[in-house]
């Protein structure tokens, strides 16, 4: 009788026994303000329990923005996601912050012109894999299945399935061809039920798009 394949379960913290290093964040981050999709992972030989501490800088409950992450991400050592609470204003002839800071610098400050500097939330899609010491810049989104390669400084949202590198990140180039690419995005692998994904994990890793857009 076959043995019915099984997923990791989406709850565990550590899913692999051997490599505690590796962390679903879904399990991990406590703030409300991070949204993270099932299977999308950490990597850090300290642990990835530090997760919000170590990557997700100036992100402040009073400013409200979002880190979404999408499912199926890889996220390497060291990555930092800088939020907008480490953006100035910019309008105006001086960038100091006064306005965070009590008494009259605070009741002198215009807040329309402080958070005129903040820009949105940073949303991350779904089978993502952002390369070690890479930093996204605050309100970037980086589209579904693209790659962000190792210390790069992400200031510009990325294309779905692009590859990006560098200081400032620059598409490298495409991962596949256009019609290929709106092809993947019509199949959305990732928002299939985990026993389906199970199935076809061949199809999904391979490079034969006909048998991923039958599968079943």
């Amino acid at each position: 009788m076959p043995v019915t394949p099984f997923a990791p379960n989406p709850g565990d913290k550590f899913p692999v026994a051997e490599f505690p290093r590796i962390g679903f964040l879904k399990n991990i981050v406590r703030s409300s303000l991070i949204d993270v999709g099932d299977y999308s992972y950490y990597d850090d030989p300290h642990g990835p329990e530090r997760f919000e501490e170590k990557c997700v800088l100036y992100h402040y409950d009073f400013i409200g923005d979002r880190l979404v992450i999408g499912r199926y991400c890889a996220i390497a050592t060291g990555v930092q996601f800088i939020m907008n609470g480490a953006n100035h204003a910019l309008g105006g002839f001086s960038t100091f912050p006064f306005s965070i800071f009590p008494g009259g610098w605070r009741d002198g400050s215009d807040p329309v012109a402080y958070t005129s500097g903040y820009r949105g939330n940073t949303v991350v899609g779904n089978d993502v894999w952002i390369g070690m010491d890479a930093t996204i810049l605050p309100g970037i989104t980086v589209g579904n299945g693209a790659i962000v390669g190792m210390k790069s400084v992400v200031s510009k949202d990325v294309p779905p399935y692009a590859v990006v590198a560098g200081n400032p990140a620059r598409v490298v180039r495409m991962r596949f061809p256009a019609d290929t690419i709106d092809r993947l995005q019509a199949i959305a692998w990732w928002d299939w039920p985990v026993d389906k994904v199970t199935r076809n994990i061949a199809a999904i890793t391979g490079a034969d798009l006909h048998a991923l857009e039958h599968a079943q």
